[in-house]
């Protein structure tokens, strides 16, 4: 169960080797999460990660998750929750693929929306269902401020996030009263190693501000946060600005 602050006693994490994920996951170990399920695709990486966690004191486990798998993802993430009740599940998988390359060649832009898109509609429907059948529990989405409006630089990849955010956000409706709290995340540029090759963007930020933000919002139990805070007017005002206009913007 949470403590009476709303950190997680036990954390699930899709996407085990995600740097947001692992700052965050430091960041809950330290204030009172004691079990975590790091779920990804078998690698040095994810051993690597645990590893790191366990030495922070906390109870390190890893499980085979391919998020373009969907037909395992019950059986694969009902086998965790039936080893004991979750109080948090971050869905913090995700690529973020190559605009141009994937302009030429669609199969690779199908691979951006079935890892960003159906691959969290499988995961996050399968882990919604378990919380709602403990009656408690926090579903947290990465989602991404690339949603809120498409981009000629990354239209594939936002639109991919577009998804991944209006899914989330229905299902925190459909969920609310059930006793589980889904929560949408909207970072601005993150800086970590996928983002390392571009441009760094006006009012980016970095893992571990995120992992903050995650913290504060789940004691308030807010639905939506904006990282940093500043950027819900900065998208507010993109988003109503006519297309004519917004599409000379050097975006």
């Amino acid at each position: 169960m949470k403590d009476a602050f709303g950190i997680p006693q036990s954390l699930l994490v899709l996407g085990g080797t995600s740097e947001i994920a692992l700052a965050t996951t430091r960041r809950l170990i330290a204030r009172r999460t004691r079990t975590v399920w790091l779920a990804g695709r078998p690698s040095p990486a994810l051993e690597q990660t645990a590893e790191s966690l366990r030495a922070l004191g906390a109870d390190v486990r890893t499980v085979a998750f391919d998020a373009l798998d969907p037909e395992s993802h019950e059986g694969v993430l009902g086998k965790v929750f039936a080893e004991s009740d979750i109080d948090m599940v971050l869905l913090a998988f995700g690529i973020l693929g190559d605009q141009a390359r994937d302009e030429r060649e669609p199969v690779s832009a199908v691979r951006v929306a079935q890892t960003n898109y159906t691959g969290a509609v499988s995961a996050g429907l399968v882990c919604a269902s378990a919380l709602q059948s403990q009656g408690h529990g926090s579903l947290v989405v990465l989602s991404s401020v690339a949603g809120e409006r498409a981009r000629r630089s990354n239209f594939i990849y936002g639109s991919s996030k577009a998804g991944l955010d209006t899914f989330a956000q229905g299902l925190g409706d459909a969920l609310h009263g059930t006793g589980v709290h889904v929560m949408v995340v909207r970072p601005g540029f993150v800086r970590t190693s996928m983002t390392a090759h571009l441009e760094e963007a006006p009012m980016s930020t970095t893992p571990e501000a995120v992992a903050t933000a995650i913290e504060l919002g789940l004691r308030r139990r807010s639905e939506t946060v904006w990282v940093p805070g500043p950027l819900r007017m900065v998208m507010t005002a993109l988003r109503h600005l006519p297309r004519s206009v917004f599409r000379r913007l050097p975006i």
